[in-house]
C-alpha cells in the first residue's frame, strides 16, 4: 500500500540522516539517538495497525472527551511542563517528553467531523455563521489560548488552518475567509507584543544584521542548501556534522538533507508528500459518508501543513515556528501520532473498499429469468370470445331472476288482494 510505503521510506531517510548527525554530535554514544528514534518508529507502526482495525465510529464516539483531554494536558504543560529553550511544550514522563500538540492534532480532525456532519444535533443543523463560531472558532480560540501561552505560534497556525479547510469544505469559503482576516491580525498583535517574535520576524526579514545570534540558525540553513548544489557533498561529510546547525535532528533536519543529499534528494522527499497527499485523494474522493470525507480532509490536512510550514521555515519564506518535519524528524510525539493518522486514513480506505465490493456484487447479481407465456393469436381470440359468451349468459341468468322476482311479487300482491 502506498499510504504506507511512502511514510515508511520517510521515516527511513529520517533515520540515515539522524545516525550520519549522530556519530559526529554524540561521540561518546553515537547510537542513542538513532535507537530511541528506532523505537518511536517501532510504537508508531505498532499503534497504526491497531487503528487500521478501529472502526472510524469507534473514535467519532470519543471524539470529545480525546479533544477535552488533549486541552487539558495542553493547559497542564502550562503548570508542570518542561521548559525548553524558553517554551512550556512537553510534559515528562517516566523519563521521556510528551507534546500534548500531537494529541491535538489527531483529535481536532476527529472532533470537528464529527460536530461538521452530526445532522442530529443542534450544530450539524445550524446556519452557516452558527456552525462557524461554534465549533470552528471554539476550537481554534480554546486550543490556540494554551498554545499561545506555551508560546507556540506555529501549533495555533496549523490547527486554524486545519478547521478552516474543514469548515470550507463542508460549509462554504464566506466566513472562514473573513476569519483568516482576523486571524492575520491577530498574528499581527502577537509578533509586536512578543519581543521574541519580533526578534524573529527581523532574522527572517534580513538574517544577516545578526548573524552570530537571531540570524546564525537561518544563516546556517541556506548555507547548508547552498553547499548541497544539485547532488549534495555525500552522507556523512556534510559541514553541519560539526554542529554548525542548531536542531539538526529535529526543526532544521530538512536543510541537513539538502546538504548531504542535494537538490535531487530533497525534491525526492517532497515528491513522496505530494504523492502520499495524491492517494490520500483518492481515499477522500471514495469516502461514502460526510463524516468520512471531512475526517479524511483532515487529517490529510494535519500531515501535510506541518511539512509546509516547516519547509517555508527553513527556506525562509516564512518566519521560523519551530514545526518538525512530518516521519522524518527527531522525536517520538511527532512520530507516533503521525503514524497512527495513516492508521485511520488506512481504515476509511478499507470501508470504502469493502462498500464497493458489496455495490458491485449487488450490480452483477445475474437477473432472474423472465417467464414469458406464448399464444397463437387464436387461441386468444378464442378466450376472448369464451369470455364474452359467459358475460352474456350471466347477464341473461340475471334478468331471468329478475323477472320471476318480479312475477312472484304480483303474484303475491294479486293473493293479498282476493282475500
Amino acid at each position: 500500500m502506498i499510504e504506507v510505503f511512502i511514510p515508511l521510506v520517510l521515516s527511513v531517510c529520517g533515520m540515515i540522516m539522524i545516525v550520519s548527525l549522530s556519530f559526529r554530535n554524540n561521540i561518546l554514544n553515537p547510537y542513542a539517538q538513532p535507537l530511541k528514534q528506532f523505537q518511536f518508529i517501532g510504537i508508531g507502526i505498532t499503534l497504526m495497525l491497531c487503528c487500521m482495525k478501529i472502526h472510524p465510529d469507534t473514535f467519532r464516539k470519543s471524539s470529545g472527551r480525546l479533544w477535552g483531554v488533549s486541552f487539558l494536558l495542553l493547559v497542564l504543560t502550562l503548570i508542570i511542563g518542561v521548559r525548553v529553550g524558553g517554551a512550556r511544550r512537553w510534559l515528562g514522563l517516566l523519563g521521556f517528553r510528551f507534546q500534548p500538540l500531537e494529541l491535538l492534532l489527531f483529535a481536532v480532525p476527529i472532533f470537528m467531523a464529527d460536530r461538521l456532519t452530526d445532522k442530529q444535533s443542534s450544530i450539524g443543523r445550524r446556519s452557516d455563521l452558527h456552525s462557524f463560531l461554534r465549533p470552528t472558532m471554539m476550537v481554534i480560540l480554546m486550543s490556540g489560548l494554551p498554545l499561545m501561552l506555551q508560546p507556540n505560534l506555529g501549533g495555533t497556525i496549523i490547527v486554524a488552518a486545519i478547521c478552516f479547510v474543514m469548515h470550507i469544505e463542508r460549509k462554504g469559503w464566506k466566513y472562514p475567509a473573513l476569519g483568516v482576516v482576523i486571524a492575520f491580525l491577530a498574528v499581527v498583535i502577537l509578533i509586536l507584543i512578543a519581543p521574541y517574535r519580533m526578534r524573529r520576524v527581523r532574522a527572517f526579514i534580513d538574517p544577516w544584521d545578526d548573524p552570530t545570534d537571531t540570524g546564525f540558525q537561518i544563516i546556517q540553513g541556506l548555507v547548508a542548501f547552498a553547499n548541497g548544489s544539485v547532488t549534495g557533498v555525500g552522507i556523512g561529510r556534510g559541514l553541519q556534522q560539526e554542529r554548525y546547525l542548531p536542531e539538526a535532528e529535529t526543526d532544521y533536519i530538512f536543510p541537513a538533507i539538502g546538504e548531504e543529499f542535494g537538490l535531487i534528494g530533497t525534491m525526492f522527499l517532497l515528491s513522496l508528500y505530494a504523492v502520499w497527499t495524491w492517494r490520500a485523494y483518492y481515499i477522500y474522493r471514495d469516502a461514502k459518508t460526510p463524516f468520512l470525507k471531512s475526517l479524511t480532509l483532515g487529517l490529510t490536512a494535519s500531515v501535510i501543513f506541518p511539512m509546509f510550514i516547516n519547509v517555508m521555515g527553513v527556506t525562509k519564506l516564512m518566519p521560523l515556528t519551530g514545526i518538525p518535519m512530518p516521519f522524518i524528524s527527531a522525536g517520538g510525539s511527532s512520530m507516533i501520532f503521525m503514524w497512527m493518522k495513516v492508521g485511520l486514513l488506512l481504515s476509511i480506505k478499507s470501508l470504502n473498499k469493502t462498500k464497493r465490493k458489496h455495490k458491485a456484487k449487488i450490480i452483477n447479481k445475474p437477473a432472474q429469468p423472465e417467464i414469458i407465456l406464448k399464444t397463437d393469436d387464436s387461441e386468444i381470440k378464442q378466450t376472448q370470445d369464451q369470455n364474452i359468451t359467459a358475460d352474456a349468459e350471466n347477464n341473461n341468468s340475471i334478468e331471468k331472476t329478475a323477472l320471476e322476482k318480479i312475477k312472484s311479487d304480483d303474484k303475491h300482491e294479486h293473493t293479498s288482494k282476493s282475500k
